[in-house]
């Protein structure tokens, strides 16, 4: 019996020590492909965020596919998929903008998960409803680009169970715009310009859905840090819900 016990135990704690489902499949689509602003590059950042969830193994099983177009969201393909991933963010309204958004909330609605990096908490600037889906987005303002730390401020949540404070390369996003709706902020790092903390990371319960929220990773080398791939993994398992 205690042997029973103890594979129990295996079966729900995976190899990093943290409650997760290690058997499904979570099919994600990361959402790229909108490159007006030179300083982002979609290509290679896409191709990072999909080697990040790839590498997590066996702790998780993602399967990932990247599509370069952010109108696919105007497609019923969106609803084969678990979590979307965005890796975009369009200053002016998409091709089939409306359907973009009403498939989003459909989508959400499902209690299917979102996760955005870096400017993606901005994908959708001109759109209020936005603010409240990921729970803060940044208005493009950040520190120079260096290293700060991230401090882990809730040590219970799944995603940040077990992490310690790390030392980020990346640009620090500030004067965010605020949602409606409630935010557990998992992690802050200090901006020198504000002289404040700002969210690195946070999640929200979004209709029946849940959204994991980072403004880190910029570029390759600051998705290349162990610990925020770490968050990636985790936020997307837990968007998914596969990791309580």
């Amino acid at each position: 019996m205690l042997l029973l016990a103890g594979a129990l135990v295996a079966l729900a704690f995976g190899h990093s020590g943290y409650a997760q489902h290690t058997r499904r499949v979570t099919r994600v689509a990361i959402v790229t492909g909108e490159d007006s602003y030179p300083g982002h590059l979609w290509k290679d950042t896409s191709t990072e965020l999909k080697t990040i969830l790839e590498a997590g193994k066996p702790d998780f099983n993602f399967d990932v596919t990247i599509e370069a177009d952010p109108n696919f969201l105007a497609t019923p393909e969106i609803f084969k998929y678990d979590v979307l991933i965005f890796d975009f963010r369009n200053a002016e309204p998409l091709a089939q903008d409306e359907k973009d958004k009403a498939n989003l909330l459909k989508f959400l609605g499902k209690g299917k998960g979102l996760v955005t990096t870096h400017w993606a908490n901005d994908a959708f600037p001109y759109w209020p409803e936005y603010n409240n889906i990921v729970g803060r987005s940044q208005q493009l303002h950040h520190d120079k680009r260096g290293p700060f730390t991230v401090k882990i401020i809730d040590h219970d949540s799944p995603i940040t169970k077990g992490m310690a404070d790390f030392q980020a390369d990346d640009e620090l996003y500030y004067d965010n715009k605020d949602g409606s709706v409630p935010v557990q902020i998992l992690a802050t790092a200090h901006s020198n310009v504000k002289d404040a903390d700002f969210p690195m990371a946070l999640t929200v319960h979004y209709k029946k859905g849940r959204v994991f929220n980072t403004p880190l990773g910029h570029d390759v080398k600051a998705l290349q840090v162990p610990q925020v791939g770490e968050l990636i993994r985790r936020g997307t398992a837990w968007a998914a819900g596969t990791l309580m």
